[in-house]
């Protein structure tokens, strides 16, 4: 390898690793190896450029910097502080570090970055007198840390910032694609080839038109890096200005201002519709689009050449929403059959009983994911004999899983479980509730269900539970279809009020983060108004993977009621403040409640509201909890020294203190680990508790033990088992909660 030449890595949505090697390849790249979800390859910094220019499929490019061994964080930290990253870094501007992969030391990758971070810095003061600040969104520089076991690589990311974001969407409809894996699936299709011929191009499901707009910057021949702003090398020390201007005037040449290609778009949405006008005009390429309103079984060509179909159906990740899909689907396929012979097509779908739905015989069939979202890209020849699927045998497929075995046992063991439950329920005033919980291994789901106040209609949330890379991909989805196809009609349950959800281990806060891209105008947008204990609250089935009532603290809610009369009342981490609710109508005195997240805050003021609590009397506040603990309580000891009965230093009769098991959210300070942090969190929480006061410390962290130290200074109760409620107790681990008060009291 020349001295001109540079070590890199492109990342790319898995499947389409070999559709970037072909892109590297075209850009003068060498020595391409392909792998599952990257492309490693040689060449100068001009193709480096290239690939951040003009790659339409990947997702980052790495500049390597240095590869060496290292067995423990502290000889990763040696190693990175060799480097000379004066020769890199301005300590004047900022930067951002990450890590990824697996080490069998550095196990945790914000570590495994502040580590690096450390490195950087001290170097950079060591060698300048000063040190960058850090700046996660969009940093001068950008640094990776890649971990191969012992073998680490340290990298400049050139891209900074994913290479999808071409800076022409700020908004997305339903079902969004990011724009590398919708040109991904546009060259997997074949449109480069089909758009130099002048074919037609038509998304008949277009939602925000990613799809429509990748086409068209494929044939008018845009780089699609060239609305960007930024770029990782832009604040690189080694970056080449001129090199660059030269690359990106180039590519402005070759736009072609017009093309012959019809380039369509439709959708039956007409708020979807706007949105990818504002995309197109953005992206500039509105001139070239025709963005139209149908739905999917309206849609003609408009020329009588063969074109291409091409698009990303909503895939119905509810089971209301799914049924649609189905039916979307079936009106496509119709549509494709009668209409668009001698077309191809390429449809994205991530469900095989939609896929059903079209009756179309995919000659090729592509396995991609869409974020964390398995899809499958099918490849259709509309003009191919055989391409039409047979109805009966699709209707004998469906009609065998919806009577298979499975299907009946756990049909069966649903409707002894509501049976059973609905009666324990009745007593326990409880109309939200578990009713199954991966009883049946096999089938490893969590239902729940919900009942609104106002009309008694039942809502189901089924979650289910990520399979393990070692059940089979298709052995899963048939006991998708056999616990779906169950749910409506044995427990008498309309299938729009059945929402689907895919529950997995979560990283950082993102329990609480959106699960549709899809965004409501707040929280409360598609919210359901549900009782329990007489009291009312927002739920929300569809948008965030906890519903905003953690059904299992049913009885930690009741207790904060039974002990709150006359009560100063603080509530820590308090979510949609179900548990502050509860403690007003027990009488709390006062509450304070508070949050670092803006919309759990609003949230909890609707849930005030619904059940007519005074905000002058019962306060929300948003704060980093850890930080405001740390304030609160220094401010108390000063009050305590000082005599003084200052209000900010006010103690608390009643505290509730239910951290999330693990939190790097970037709009806190640090990394909140449940297990290693509880005793401070807890030891600063005393500091606010008043004699005779009582503190509930809850968390879900299943493997979480109380550390010894709160017990030898605190009267500490383990109310687990207590706190249990009945439709939890197949599994006691599910929360830990325990009652904390000063010793001799």
């Amino acid at each position: 390898m020349s001295a001109a030449e540079h070590a890199y890595v492109a990342t790319v949505p898995r499947g389409l690793s070999d559709l970037l090697a072909r892109e590297l390849e075209s850009f003068g790249a060498s020595q391409v190896r392909e792998h599952s979800a990257a492309v490693l390859f040689t060449g100068t910094l001009e193709s480096g450029y290239r690939a951040c220019l003009w790659s339409r499929s990947a997702s980052r490019v790495l500049l390597q910097l240095a590869a060496f061994n290292a067995a423990n964080a502290d000889e990763f930290y040696a190693h990175a502080r060799t480097i000379d990253w004066s020769a890199h870094i301005d300590p004047a501007h900022s930067i951002a570090c990450e890590f990824t992969g697996t080490h069998p030391t550095i196990t945790h990758s914000h570590f495994g970055a502040l580590r690096l971070k450390d490195a950087i810095c001290d170097r950079l003061r060591e060698d300048t007198g000063a040190r960058p600040d850090v700046e996660l969104s969009r940093p001068a520089v950008r640094l990776h840390a890649h971990a191969n076991g012992v073998q680490l690589t340290l990298s400049l990311d050139l891209a900074g910032e994913g290479l999808h974001r071409r800076g022409y969407r700020t908004e997305a409809g339903a079902a969004p694609l990011r724009e590398n894996l919708a040109a991904g699936v546009l060259l997997r299709a074949r449109w480069p080839e089909a758009a130099a011929r002048g074919a037609e191009f038509l998304d008949p499901m277009c939602g925000s038109g990613t799809l429509v707009i990748e086409a068209a910057m494929i044939a008018a021949d845009r780089a699609p890096g060239l609305l960007r702003e930024y770029f990782g090398f832009l604040g690189w020390k080694g970056h080449d200005a001129a090199l660059w201007q030269r690359l990106k005037s180039e590519a402005a040449d070759r736009v072609l201002p017009q093309v012959v290609n019809v380039i369509r778009g439709s959708d039956i949405d007409q708020r979807a519709l706007t949105l990818a006008a504002a995309n197109a005009q953005r992206a500039g390429v509105a001139a070239l689009i025709r963005l139209e309103r149908h739905a999917v079984e309206n849609v003609r060509p408009l020329t009588r050449e063969p074109g291409l179909i091409c698009t990303n159906p909503p895939y119905g990740e509810r089971l209301g929403d799914a049924a649609q899909a189905h039916t979307s689907f079936a009106e496509l396929g119709a549509n494709l059959r009668e209409h668009f012979a001698a077309w191809d097509a390429a449809i994205l779908s991530a469900d095989a009983d939609s896929a059903r739905a079209l009756r179309l015989r995919s000659y090729r069939v592509h396995e991609l994911w869409n974020g964390a979202i398995a899809v499958r890209l099918l490849r259709v020849d509309l003009g191919a004999p055989g391409a039409a699927d047979d109805e009966a045998r699709r209707q004998q497929q469906q009609a065998e899983a919806a009577a298979s075995p499975g299907a009946l046992m756990f049909t069966n063991r649903l409707v002894k479980n509501a049976k059973r439950l609905a009666k324990l329920a009745r007593r326990a005033q409880a109309s939200c509730y578990r009713l199954y919980d991966a009883d049946m291994p096999e089938y490893s789901f969590a239902i729940d269900r919900y009942a609104v106040a106002a009309t008694g209609t039942v809502h189901l949330q089924v979650q289910e539970y990520a399979a393990p890379a070692s059940v089979d991909v298709d052995a899963a989805r048939r006991r998708r279809r056999e616990v779906l196809s169950s749910l409506s009609g044995a427990l008498q349950v309309a299938p729009e009020h059945i929402h689907l959800r895919l529950r997995q281990r979560q990283s950082g806060s993102d329990q609480y983060q959106r699960q549709s891209d899809a965004a409501p105008s707040s929280p409360q947008s598609r919210a359901l108004t549900v009782e329990e204990g007489g009291l009312k609250f927002l739920v929300n089935l569809d948008d965030y993977l906890d519903t905003g009532l953690f059904l299992d603290h049913r009885l930690i809610r009741a207790r904060l009621r039974e002990r709150a009369r006359g009560a100063r009342f603080l509530n820590l981490f308090c979510y949609t403040g179900s548990g502050t609710v509860y403690a007003a109508s027990g009488g709390a005195r006062s509450t304070l409640s508070i949050d670092l997240s803006n919309s759990y805050l609003d949230w909890a003021g609707q849930n005030f509201a619904l059940n007519g609590l005074d905000p002058t009397q019962h306060r929300l506040q948003r704060a980093d909890c850890r930080e405001w603990l740390h304030a609160a309580a220094g401010q108390a000891g000063k009050a305590g020294m000082a005599g003084s009965a200052d209000e900010a230093a006010a103690s608390f009769d009643l505290i509730f203190l239910d951290p999330p098991t693990f939190s790097n959210s970037k709009r806190m300070q640090g990394v909140l680990d449940v297990q290693r942090d509880h005793l401070e969190m807890i030891d600063l929480s005393m500091r606010l508790l008043a004699p005779g006061g009582l503190l509930l410390f809850s968390t879900n962290a299943q493997r979480f033990r109380l550390d010894p130290a709160i017990e030898q200074r605190r009267q500490v109760k383990d109310i687990s088992a207590q706190t249990l409620p009945f439709d939890f107790e197949r599994n006691p681990r599910i929360h830990r909660c325990y009652e904390i008060s000063w010793l001799h009291e």
